[in-house]
């Protein structure tokens, strides 16, 4: 095998750990948040304890990354590829970290009856997976119109988290001893609208593989 088929091979193997662990943090990122909605202590330990499963697989990326750029040294478009490669793995990993807060969140709220039922939550849950399957096509396919349209979808994010921000204040107001359970929903809340700001910064990637320059999306 030459060595460009070689390269070729080790960036087509490089994608594929991409998206094996983006796919892991959308898993553990609906998990951790049915774990809080339906107060399962047992799955959100579960998220805790596998939280190594994604560090290592994010390690592996950036050993790879490092390998491809020490022994192969490239230029342009291709180094772009590698170091795009590097910062989403950082970006998913942190996601991945953040689910495990939500998870730890279930557990300091343990069985304590709920202010009411999780509703947009989960919907946040919901618009950033989608946002980690739109961005990481875009990536794949290196689309910067699709992945813009992706980082769109934060906006949603961001006014998802200001509605329940305001929701749960209303509720400490009216009744302080919600104070605990409000606060930590809101702390919920706001891993989400951070995990939508890592996936504006996978679309900024995109754009980077593409142009060779980054736009700030997440404004």
């Amino acid at each position: 095998m030459g060595s460009r088929q070689s390269f070729d091979k080790s960036l087509s193997e490089l994608k594929e750990q991409t998206l094996q662990l983006g796919s892991m943090v959308k898993d553990r990122i609906y998990h951790s948040v049915e774990s809080l909605k339906t107060q399962d202590l047992e799955l959100a330990n579960q998220i805790i304890t596998g939280d190594l499963e994604i560090n290592e697989l994010q390690s592996a990326i950036e050993d790879k990354c490092i390998h491809l750029i020490a022994t192969q040294q490239p230029l342009a478009k291709d180094l772009r590829k590698i170091v795009a490669a590097l910062k989403i793995g950082i970006y998913l990993e942190r996601m991945g970290d953040l689910s495990v807060d939500i998870a730890k969140v279930t557990v300091r709220l343990g069985e304590s009856k709920q202010i009411k039922p999780l509703i947009d939550i989960p919907r946040m849950a919901d618009l950033v997976v989608d946002m980690i399957n739109k961005g990481l096509t875009a990536s794949m396919d290196e689309n910067v119109e699709a992945a813009r349209e992706m980082a769109l979808l934060d906006d949603q994010v961001d006014h998802l988290y200001a509605q329940i921000f305001r929701e749960l204040l209303i509720f400490m107001m009216e009744d302080p001893k919600i104070i605990n359970q409000s606060t930590y929903l809101i702390f919920a809340a706001r891993f989400l609208e951070r995990m939508g700001d890592y996936c504006t910064n996978i679309a900024e990637e995109v754009e980077y593989i593409v142009r060779g320059k980054r736009s700030d999306l997440n404004m």
